[in-house]
């Protein structure tokens, strides 16, 4: 995935995001919205590193490790996986068929672990 289709994606999800949920802007301000901006270039890069490797778990154990980073600074589990669905729900439009492919399972796979991890 090319650097201006990853832009694209990222200005997409955040910007939705947002408008879902206006109380980020309260609690986390301009400030948030660079974090959420960086966080999503983080879950592209996850995704195609694994992608390259071939291995879905690359994915979801990251997906747990940012979850558990992220709900201990106050932000819900629930906000993740929206953001996880808003990537999947983007990404088929500017990915290859294989890549697409694989994201949207890695994506699945990954928030079925965090519903899994946030009805403990």
């Amino acid at each position: 995935m090319n650097s201006s289709n990853k832009e694209k994606v990222v200005s997409l999800v955040v910007k939705e995001i947002y408008e879902e949920f206006p109380f980020l802007w309260e609690k986390y301000g301009e400030h948030g919205w660079e974090r959420t901006k960086e966080d999503n270039y983080h879950h592209l890069k996850y995704l195609e590193t694994a992608f390259q490797l071939k291995d879905e778990t690359h994915f979801v154990e990251y997906a747990l490790w940012l979850n558990n980073i992220l709900t201990t600074r106050g932000m819900s589990t629930n906000i993740i996986i929206d953001n996880f669905e808003r990537l999947a729900f983007h990404l088929p439009s500017y990915t290859s068929s294989e890549e697409k492919k694989a994201f949207l399972s890695y994506i699945n796979e990954a928030n079925i672990a965090l519903n899994k991890s946030n009805h403990k």
